[in-house]
């Protein structure tokens, strides 16, 4: 049995299924580990997910934050964006089954030496630390109070973490974190503005994976989202977001060797290239 941990797929479909076969992918002896973003963006999110929830335990799927706005637009709480590609989804007939599954899925996931997680974590967070905040929001999204979850999900604040937040304030904190970061002040106050490389990181802040001193280190990191970073192998850290979207590449790392495997996605339908 192998572990593939692929990244961002965004409705890439097409993409997807070449890049299984380049591993002779087979969910009766293997599984998948993917970043989220599954949607949104790319030109076949509906299909992204009926084939990532037919594979059942052949998967573990971390919640991205483009996952999480389409669940926000389906549920009434935001309009979709211009650039949004999630239409397809909300009028599918099984459009309610799918959703369900998607609100089920984990924040964070670890296992053995590995953890997973979309974005980030903040540098005072050790990965068990992490496991367990996760669990608080996807307690939520799973229970009865999920629709106030996302009535209040979006906004900026709080910025800095404190053991002492509490409520909507701690919730959003742990989504933010985990969902949108790339860069943070030493400290850990995140930073959202700025999406580029990060050879031009905001005054006074780093990527959240060179704060010294992170509790986290000790844990290889899985993780996606940050396509201007693009793939970025440290023996404590694997960034797989390679910008499929944007007519760069799919990857996956199999995790019991390293072993990468990558397919060009330049020519897929519904790319926009740099």
């Amino acid at each position: 049995m192998s572990t593939y941990a692929i990244g961002d797929v965004q409705g890439c479909f097409s993409a997807l299924q070449k890049l299984l076969k380049e591993f002779q992918f087979d969910p009766a002896h293997d599984r998948l580990w993917l970043v989220g973003d599954l949607v949104n963006r790319g030109p076949d999110s509906l299909a992204v997910l009926r084939w990532a929830r037919e594979l059942g335990a052949a998967v573990e799927v971390v919640l991205g934050n483009h996952d999480l706005h389409l669940l926000a637009v389906a549920y009434g709480f935001v309009k979709p964006a211009k650039k949004d590609t999630i239409a397809q989804v909300l009028e599918a007939p099984d459009r309610d089954e799918l959703l369900d599954w998607l609100r089920h899925r984990r924040l964070f996931y670890r296992e053995g030496d590995y953890a997973m997680v979309h974005a980030g974590l903040l540098p005072q967070w050790t990965a068990k630390k992490a496991e367990k905040l996760a669990a608080e929001v996807e307690e939520v999204l799973r229970g009865k109070r999920y629709l106030d979850f996302f009535k209040n999900m979006y906004g900026n604040e709080p910025r800095a973490w404190t053991k002492d937040l509490r409520g909507m304030d701690r919730l959003r904190m742990i989504t933010n974190a985990m969902t949108r970061l790339r860069f943070c002040s030493v400290k850990g106050e995140m930073e959202f503005a700025h999406k580029g490389p990060p050879q031009i990181a905001p005054e006074g802040c780093v990527p959240w994976y060179d704060v010294e001193g992170r509790a986290s280190a000790d844990t290889t990191l899985i993780f996606g989202h940050w396509s201007a970073l693009g793939l970025t192998l440290r023996p404590n850290l694997l960034a797989l977001d390679t910008g499929c979207l944007w007519g760069g590449c799919l990857s996956a790392m199999r995790l019991e060797d390293r072993q990468l495997f990558q397919i060009s996605c330049h020519d897929e339908p519904g790319t926009t290239h740099w």
